[in-house]
């Protein structure tokens, strides 16, 4: 063959290469397409794909995803992969509860399917979304190994790399966008672990090279010591305990709340969960849902105090949503090394625990027509969708997450830290104090940030691009309780700006 013609052949090789993965790309978006919401009955706002990326062939490791093309400029626009915590907790939380693209409306009926409505809010008005469900065993995620629930911090990461690296194989069109991780709740840990898996595997060449640029953690647990000493100062400075009290526990615990060195210590402990019980932890300007039992919470190797068992007792039920379901570690409960359980398992007799009505999400996800529309797998592998699930074993095995969170930053990578500040369950002043125990440089001094012309919280500036952010009158979940300031502040950090 002469070298003209070889040459020739080599280029038809290059363009039937290119050729078939575009075809196969093809295929991939046309099996995974959404083409109708049951319960909406109008046109969708945007593209959406759901389906599974296996991550591991030979155990069948599968991850469910249910990606929400942006509204705005797609092929511009970041895309942002969205986790929520637990750990066990499925992302359609934060997709039916908080900023996915509608509005839920509860059926007449009990057990009937909810009438869905655009979400004005919706933070696909300015990224593509992905809502994950991790680890294996969450959600629709399976395996069909069953060891793969016996899990932790690591291998939760690892998993997810490797499903972002398929996805973007998947979806390649969306590789030179800008990416960011963000998450709230135990996803304080999923993020910052993930978020520098994916930072190594771009140092390390891994193909293909994610355009990472950044992450988002809201009222997140982070730190063994910061997260079990913050409900003390945030009780007193929201005026739930008194300053005699305040005074007492400072004394005799000598600023150790989470880990009481003495029984002196730990009956002032008691006083204080006696103060705020029955107070709703996620929100404490909000009323508890009214459940018709007292359940009791059990844990081998923490003592949870009485008020948690407590909750959800008030005469006056949640207006518009009545579940607090799975949304972050019980009160004054640090998340320690070891095995956490998941939420369910910290119940005796029931799947969930006072304060709580997931009617909604259970009556759409586990409708047969639904399940069908989003490309779920049979319920011969998944028999039912769980908010919360009790199948994984999950080990805490990542330590605290703020060398992680240093070495991110270090790297040059934006790190926003946000809480809402009526939140009692990782209450702001553990975030407010370990973003500042890292001791870098402030650049932006304490200071209101606005939303509709309206104070909407508060923010600090560090050097490295850290910034520390409060949304007023916000609980655990920031989105559901202010969606307007939820998307404001989302907008502006992902495109670089001030908030």
């Amino acid at each position: 063959m002469s070298k003209s013609c070889f040459s020739t052949f080599s280029l038809c090789l290059f363009f039937l290469h290119i050729f078939l993965c575009l075809l196969l790309t093809q295929s991939a978006h046309e099996s995974a397409i959404v083409t109708q919401i049951p319960g909406f009955n109008a046109t969708l706002p945007s593209k959406h794909y759901a389906g599974y990326v296996t991550v591991d062939e030979n155990h069948g490791r599968n991850l469910y995803y249910y990606f929400v093309v942006s509204e705005g400029k797609p092929s511009e626009d970041p895309v942002v992969l969205w986790l929520n915590g637990g750990p066990g907790c499925s992302s359609f939380d934060g997709f039916i509860y908080e900023h996915g693209p509608f509005n839920f409306e509860a059926a007449n009926t009990k057990g009937g399917l909810p009438t869905l409505h655009l979400n004005p809010y919706s933070w696909s008005k300015v990224s593509s979304i992905i809502y994950l469900d991790s680890p294996a065993g969450v959600g629709f995620s399976y395996s069909q190994n069953e060891t793969d629930y016996t899990t932790g911090d690591i291998k939760t990461a690892s998993d997810t790399h490797a499903f972002l690296l398929k996805w973007f194989e998947l979806y390649p069109e969306f590789l030179s966008n800008p990416f960011f991780i963000a998450g709230e709740s135990y996803a304080g840990v999923y993020v910052p672990t993930l978020a520098l898996e994916v930072a190594k595997g771009i140092d390390a060449g891994v193909k293909p090279k994610l355009n990472f640029k950044g992450y988002m953690v809201g009222n997140g647990v982070t730190d063994e010591q910061f997260d079990g000493n913050a409900l003390v100062p945030f009780a007193h400075g929201m005026g739930l305990i008194s300053d005699d009290l305040y005074e007492e526990v400072n004394n005799e615990c000598n600023g150790n709340f989470y880990n009481p060195a003495s029984d002196t210590c730990a009956s002032k402990l008691e006083t204080v969960d006696q103060d705020i019980d029955a107070v709703n932890i996620y929100n404490i300007l909000e009323p508890c849902y009214h459940g018709t039992e007292t359940e009791k919470i059990t844990a081998s190797y923490i003592r949870l105090p009485s008020s948690f068992q407590t909750l959800g007792e008030t005469e006056r039920p949640f207006p518009v949503r009545k579940r607090i379901f799975g949304r972050a570690w019980p009160l004054r409960a640090p998340v320690r090394d070891g095995i956490v359980p998941t939420w369910p398992q910290l119940m005796t007799g029931h799947r969930a625990p006072p304060c709580t009505d997931d009617e909604i999400a259970n009556s759409w996800l586990n409708n047969e027509a639904v399940r069908e529309a989003i490309h779920t797998a049979k319920k011969s592998v998944v028999s039912s969708w769980d908010l919360c699930t009790d199948k994984i074993s999950y080990h805490r095995d990542a330590g605290s997450m703020i060398k992680f969170h240093k070495n991110l930053t270090s790297r040059g990578y934006r790190a926003l830290i946000f809480s809402g500040d009526h939140d009692m369950c990782v209450p702001f002043t553990g975030s407010q104090a370990w973003t500042r125990s890292i001791g870098y440089k402030i650049v932006d001094q304490w200071r209101p940030w606005l939303s509709n012309d309206q104070v909407a919280g508060y923010t600090q500036g560090y050097d490295k691009n850290l910034t520390f952010l409060t949304i007023k009158g916000a609980g655990h979940t920031v989105p559901e309780y202010k969606p307007r300031e939820a998307l404001d502040f989302y907008k502006r950090f992902l495109a670089g700006l001030p908030i």
